[in-house]
């Protein structure tokens, strides 16, 4: 399975945020997503989930040689600040989410085998969620879309804010369930792409670029991207 982004531009008054892009991910890849603050890859996440349309150009998925066109249903999207419905309790969430989603879900297992995915521990799953913490809330938003097994999932800057523990375990999460799907992980931090993804995509001047780490070590690999994101403000300031 390949997800194929054709000639997608988008622009906000006068501002090209995204300009004619072309690229294929690839299933059973994670995709750090690198650029500047306002480099436009909310911007870019937001097309793809088409909470903003574009202005040009389209997204599909290529599925054993058939075309598909891109909808909710292929997409999973965690936020960086998750939304979660806070007057249920975590398993009331999770119950409610499962009921409604349960002609989709392949093997749906006994709720407390799906909060041991992600370490929540038991004296909080019959809490109200209004009372977890950020990191918490970030599980449950992450749990819903590994259990949905979305063919893309878009993960806008999640583990910025989480502690060491909450992020390192959110990183093994989406290690192991890689496999069968297309993941994009939008950051700005360089070291956590590098840690965790399988490749480097840089967003800069409006368009995706690959950057190729062969024949570099981890030195000159950070400073290729650091010269390419200095370029692009650069550009910005003339």
């Amino acid at each position: 399975m390949e997800f194929c982004i054709e000639h997608v531009a988008k622009s906000f008054e006068k501002k090209r945020v995204l300009k004619d892009i072309d690229f294929v991910f690839e299933e059973g890849r994670i995709y750090g997503l690198l650029g500047r603050n306002g480099a436009g890859k909310t911007t870019l996440f937001n097309c793809i989930n088409s909470d903003i349309s574009v202005d040009g150009g389209e997204f599909y998925l290529l599925k054993d040689g058939s075309k598909i066109q891109v909808t909710p249903e292929n997409i999973g999207y965690v936020l960086s600040t998750p939304t979660v419905p806070e007057f249920l309790t975590g398993r009331e969430f999770l119950r409610f989410f499962i009921d409604i989603n349960e002609s989709y879900i392949s093997n749906i297992r006994p709720l407390d085998e799906y909060f041991d995915i992600v370490s929540l521990a038991k004296e909080d799953r019959d809490r109200l969620m209004k009372d977890y913490s950020h990191g918490m809330k970030n599980k449950m938003q992450m749990l819903i879309n590994m259990i949905a097994e979305p063919d893309i999932l878009l993960l806008d800057e999640p583990l910025t804010s989480l502690d060491v523990v909450v992020a390192e375990e959110m990183k093994q999460l989406l290690r192991s369930h890689k496999d069968g799907r297309i993941t994009i992980f939008s950051t700005h931090i360089m070291d956590l792409a590098l840690d965790l993804c399988d490749v480097i995509v840089l967003l800069s001047n409006g368009e995706l670029e690959i950057v190729d780490k062969e024949n570099m070590d981890e030195k000159e690999f950070k400073s290729k991207i650091i010269t390419a994101l200095k370029e692009e403000g650069a550009a910005d300031e003339r």
